[in-house]
């Protein structure tokens, strides 16, 4: 009997694991295989581009490490957001008003691709409406109220208005904020329901998924990409890259570009009193730079991100995560964690994707620091634009000045470990 299996990507089980039943199970790769596009990473953009091609007829081939959901896409907050991860009137000092509100408009049409996914494939992903976005220090309150105003005016977006100090509470429950922005065009999921969803659709269109099938290296040989595991080799057209923060060394460029961050969440039992916690159930995120970011599921329980780690020491999860919760509610001091659980966060230095094409054949997408639950997914299909002939709206991404970690291999690591040492500490002070 073999021995049962367990993720190499990721400590600790999850709520979302438990609560989305059997996950289907997919086979490993078994010989050699020949396909017009390979997919390497079966996360979210990996899976919707497989779903998107092998929906026009397109052969495709989806190698997955370890199972589909045991990455970043199943195990993240939930929360989509607006806009691109850095805010559009930032996004204007470097790339212009015409090309930020491009981007703005793409992360929009994002949010409608999610929606149409899950009613045109019948995925029941728990979706709920409306975002908190809250301020920890008072010197940010000035930028909220302009964003909001900003988005409307320069942005056509009603959805966001500010929030003062007695609104913030009352929505969140707690006076722990400044201030905050509530955004009502948009809102939040069960990532792993999502994930499973599309990879069933995939499969149903003729996708060929394979699961605990690492793929050790890519190379480009007489016009194809070839990619080695240990039990076979990939032969395509063309390959996606799409292992955001697990790439390794498969691409010099994603591992220069792209680097993990270690983040973690945990899960209360159900709340004895769930209308004192966001009422309206909307998610939340903060101002700091290390987010904090939170919400109710359906049957009320509290689930709370809100540390990262810059090295591989994990350290007890849902204590230190019970410490920031306490701080803002502090009567649940008491409450039971039922799980705690971390993963790998794909950052880029500007906190953009990064979207490129190495080599002939082949394209890499990742780098969504905290912003994927929105943009992955959607990525993966302009993917499938792109490979299809249709418009290449990809190309608007991969345009984007994406600088790599300075450090070079041997001092990347470190150096990342600092910066983000000073940015958690000017969160506190």
């Amino acid at each position: 009997m073999s021995a049962p299996y367990q993720s190499p990507l990721s400590p600790g089980r999850s709520w979302y694991e438990d609560s989305v039943g059997e996950r289907p199970r997919y086979a490993r790769l078994d010989g050699s295989l020949n396909v017009d596009t390979l997919i390497v990473g079966g996360g979210f953009t990996g899976l919707s581009a497989a779903l998107h091609l092998a929906e026009r007829g397109v052969s495709v081939a989806l190698l997955e490490a370890a199972r589909l959901g045991d990455g970043a896409s199943g195990r993240n907050g939930g929360q989509f957001g607006t806009g691109q991860r850095q805010w559009p009137e930032d996004l204007e000092a470097d790339i212009g008003l015409e090309r930020s509100r491009q981007l703005f408009q793409m992360a929009e049409d994002a949010k409608a691709h999610l929606h149409e996914m899950m009613a045109t494939r019948d995925i029941e992903a728990d979706y709920r409406p409306g975002q908190l976005s809250l301020v920890h220090k008072r010197r940010y309150i000035e930028s909220y109220r302009r964003h909001a105003d900003i988005l409307a005016e320069r942005y056509s977006y009603p959805h966001a208005r500010f929030l003062t100090q007695a609104e913030a509470a009352e929505r969140l429950g707690s006076p722990a904020y400044h201030a905050g922005l509530l955004d009502t065009g948009t809102g939040h999921l069960h990532p792993m329901k999502l994930l499973v969803g599309t990879g069933r659709a995939a499969a149903r269109a003729g996708a060929r998924l394979f699961e605990e099938t690492p793929v050790t290296k890519i190379t480009h040989q007489g016009g194809r990409i070839e990619a080695e595991t240990p039990f076979g080799t990939v032969r395509a057209a063309r390959a996606l890259l799409a292992v955001n923060a697990h790439g390794g060394t498969l691409d010099r460029g994603n591992a220069a570009h792209v680097m993990p961050i270690r983040s973690f969440i945990a899960a209360t039992e159900p709340l004895a009193e769930p209308d004192r916690i966001l009422p309206g159930n909307e998610a939340a995120d903060d101002s700091r730079f290390v987010v904090r970011y939170f919400r109710k599921t359906p049957d009320n329980r509290l689930l709370f991100g809100g540390r990262e780690a810059y090295s591989s020491a994990e350290g007890d999860i849902v204590s230190q995560i019970r410490k920031q919760v306490v701080s803002i509610w502090p009567h649940l001091s008491d409450v039971r964690f039922t799980h705690g659980w971390g993963g790998s966060v794909g950052v880029t230095l500007p906190r953009m994707p990064y979207v490129a094409s190495p080599q002939p054949g082949l394209t890499v997408i990742g780098g969504f620091s905290g912003h994927g639950v929105l943009l992955s997914h959607y990525t993966g299909r302009l993917y499938a634009e792109r490979v299809l002939g249709n418009q290449d709206r990809l190309a608007e991404l991969e345009a984007l000045r994406i600088p790599a970690f300075p450090g070079g291999t041997a001092l990347r690591a470190p150096l990342l470990f600092l910066a983000m040492t000073w940015y958690a500490l000017r969160d506190r002070f």
